[in-house]
């Protein structure tokens, strides 16, 4: 979690009447739809490559790299090594459980509001 939340990423799921777990995602973890998108691909297909998730969202490999990259710095997503009988060696990825997504996102919105809160203390 960055140290000075971003109080726009938070703006629209305020004004939003009834936002879908989607929505929460991109916006508690200041993500993209493409990477909430290949969260949830992980969800329903663990232990993914770069490759088949590539095929599967309709995007090259070096975005969903990225992607995966920015799914891991959020702790939303975990790289895992397989070895290859023929040699070398493929990594999979796996979404984080949404039980566990969920309280990341409580504890991304508690330290939101507490710097919201350090802020508050700050007026004169």
């Amino acid at each position: 979690m960055e140290s000075d939340p971003d109080p726009a990423r938070f703006r629209d799921l305020m004004l939003d009447a009834e936002p879908g777990f989607e929505e929460v995602l991109r916006c508690v973890f200041g993500i993209q739809d493409h990477e909430a998108r290949l969260y949830l691909e992980l969800l329903d297909a663990p232990d993914s490559t770069v490759a088949e998730l590539a095929e599967t969202v309709d995007r090259d490999r070096s975005n969903v790299n990225r992607g995966l990259t920015t799914l891991m710095e959020r702790n939303l997503a975990e790289r895992r090594r397989r070895l290859l009988d023929s040699g070398g060696h493929v990594y999979q990825y796996r979404a984080t459980p949404p039980d566990e997504a969920r309280e990341l996102m409580h504890d991304t919105l508690d330290e939101w509001a507490a710097y919201v809160h350090e802020r508050i203390d700050e007026f004169p």
